[in-house]
């Protein structure tokens, strides 16, 4: 029986209210999937995450020296369970919602580097997300020094001055390295960063149904968006929902009065409260 999405909701708006210590990164990712996938058994694939974890442990033995587990985890994920970028398909949607790439063992940066984290994070690792500009990766806080992982590089180590290599092969050295590029990212920060990848990849192919339902879950994650908020709108608009739109819009100039777009929000309102609906052009999200 599918789970109602008024029910999903809720349940991953009360995870998003926990502190970063309570906050289960996996969990919440597996919420997300399950709008698109109503039956998924979430505590099987929990469960799963536990699983690699205890593989880890097993091929350690009594070993606990954090490098040793470091190693020990990037192996069995990369190696014995076959994790890998999907390079070929990387805008696939199914990049992005971790019982697919558990299960087809392909990701994209975000979604290999949450499954390392957590496993990581099961054997004490001191890991956390870096929100580095268009590639997400892992930082290891070491006694000794700070490394970083590269879950799109079947977990390739670099020390934190060698992240320019990584900078370079994304945007061809035309972004030099600053500071703020190796800045932590917080749970949420992590699944916020989920949701507007899909958010994109909806866009790009007009989807507007499944773009309104990630647009609807960005701001559980950060109701004060008034990006979001005209978002909602204009997809309320795109699907016919012309009274719902009419409403959020106001709401949102409402919000922010002095936004760039005022003026033409401002327009669009007006036209749908004289019943003309919105132009043919020049209102896309």
């Amino acid at each position: 029986m599918d789970v109602p999405v008024s029910f999903l909701r809720a349940r991953l708006g009360e995870l998003l209210k926990r502190s970063e210590r309570d906050f289960e990164l996996g969990r919440a990712a597996l919420y997300i999937a399950q709008e698109e996938y109503p039956q998924l058994p979430v505590e099987q694939y929990m469960l799963r995450l536990e699983g690699l974890a205890e593989a880890v442990k097993d091929r350690l033995d009594d070993e606990t020296a954090p490098p040793i587990v470091l190693g020990e985890v990037i192996h069995t994920l990369f190696e014995r369970e076959g994790l890998r970028p999907n390079k070929e398909s990387y805008y696939d949607p199914r990049n992005s919602f971790l019982n697919d790439v558990l299960d087809r063992r392909l990701g994209i940066p975000l979604t290999l580097g949450i499954i390392l984290l957590e496993v990581g994070w099961r054997l004490d690792l001191p890991l956390e997300g870096v929100s580095f500009p268009g590639h997400f990766l892992v930082r290891y806080r070491g006694a000794a020094e700070h490394l970083l992982i590269d879950p799109f590089d079947r977990g390739r180590i670099r020390f934190e001055n060698q992240a320019q290599e990584v900078l370079d092969k994304e945007y061809g050295g035309m972004v030099r390295m600053q500071p703020a590029f190796l800045r932590a990212a917080s749970k949420i920060d992590m699944i916020r960063r989920l949701l507007v990848n899909l958010k994109g990849l909806y866009l790009n192919v007009n989807d507007h149904e499944r773009a309104l339902s990630v647009v609807e879950r960005l701001m559980l994650v950060q109701p004060a968006s008034p990006g979001e908020q005209r978002d909602r709108g204009m997809l309320l608009l795109k699907l016919g929902r012309e009274a719902e739109a009419k409403e959020q819009l106001r709401r949102y100039l409402d919000f922010v009065p002095g936004a760039v777009d005022a003026k033409r929000i401002g327009l669009l309102v007006r036209r749908l409260e004289a019943g003309l609906g919105a132009p043919k052009e020049g209102f896309d999200v």
